[in-house]
């Protein structure tokens, strides 16, 4: 099987692929070639760069905004912006209160709070584009660039939290909306019964959704993960923590991409030692990934940057860049 095999497609639906690993590892190179590659393919491609240290534009050599922006035919390219996200999901706070007349006021101040503190924020920002373009299918295939581990795993971990959040708020909002009900009389601020309804029903609607992203980010046939990984043992070691990580989100690494390694027959002593040591750090790739496709891309020899590059590294990865259709099931 080649890598780009590992790819599955079905006829109107997002695929999803997450490409994680390691900071420093080469994550925004693999994503941008990947991203590229899709597009050369005639599928519509987004790659969303979910690292608060973008880097994205500077691989594309272009300006990316907080929103889809054209790099070439059929490639769009996202840049969360902390900032942006932030007053987006303040909007959404604020929004949500007003439908929340006289009842958890302090939670949901508390929310907009711990969410300006938290270094989360990017992660739900992530997250709320993934059920963006989980439900609108607008695109053939959405690419995460994503954070070093840690991040890419909170992320995942966010539709466990926001389910047991919602769930709290719809519990909490019946039990005031009964209570609303009883002392509509003389406690006219807490708003009518259509109201209540309207705002309980949101908050329904946006459990569903977190339950079907859940599922989505669970199934195979929509949702791969792509690990990065380079020849060093903290980057191998890092990886395999990440892996077991993954699995109990029931997310599984189908491929791992070995990026920077050294060429033979360089003439250079120092190169040649850390050649041999690289090569060690393979076999102990191939010993405890073994159960996945592994792709070995070299070292550059120059910045991995530009259009030629990344389809030099597409090449590498994929074994052509030319336009090939790739079907859907």
């Amino acid at each position: 099987m080649a890598f780009k095999d590992l790819f599955k497609f079905n006829k109107g639906k997002t695929t999803f692929v997450f490409i994680g690993g390691k900071g420093g590892v080469g994550k925004t190179t693999m994503s941008a070639a990947t991203a590229l590659w899709m597009a050369q393919q005639g599928k519509k491609t987004l790659i969303i760069s979910t690292d608060p240290a973008h880097s994205l534009g500077d691989s594309f050599e272009r300006n990316i905004g907080h929103e889809p922006t054209p790099i070439k035919e059929n490639l769009y390219a996202v840049e969360i912006d902390p900032e942006v996200a932030m007053k987006d999901y303040e909007a959404k706070m604020k929004e949500q209160a007003a439908l929340n007349p006289g009842m958890g006021m302090d939670i949901l101040q508390d929310q907009m709070d711990m969410a300006s503190m938290s270094p989360g924020i990017d992660e739900a920002a992530a997250f709320d584009k993934f059920l963006q373009y989980m439900t609108t299918d607008e695109y053939d295939i959405v690419i995460f660039d994503t954070a070093p581990t840690g991040h890419t795993l909170r992320f995942l971990s966010f539709p466990e939290m926001m389910d047991s959040w919602v769930g709290k708020m719809i519990k909490l909002r019946k039990q005031i909306g009964g209570m609303a009900k009883a002392f509509k009389n003389i406690l006219p601020f807490m708003g009518d019964e259509e109201e209540e309804d309207r705002a309980l029903e949101d908050m329904e609607v946006t459990k569903k959704k977190i339950r079907e992203a859940r599922a989505v980010m669970a199934d195979p046939d929509r949702t791969s993960f792509k690990m990065v990984v380079i020849p060093e043992e903290m980057s191998i070691y890092e990886s395999e923590r990440a892996m077991e990580a993954l699995r109990k989100y029931n997310i599984f690494a189908d491929g791992v991409i070995v990026n920077q390694i050294l060429p033979e027959g360089t003439g250079c002593e120092f190169c040649e030692a850390r050649r041999n040591l690289q090569q060690k750090r393979l076999q102990t790739i191939q010993e405890k990934f073994g159960g996945q496709l592994i792709a070995e891309v070299p070292l550059l020899k120059e910045e991995a940057k530009g259009l030629d590059t990344l389809k030099e590294v597409a090449n590498i990865l994929y074994g052509d860049v030319e336009p090939k259709k790739i079907e859907s099931n």
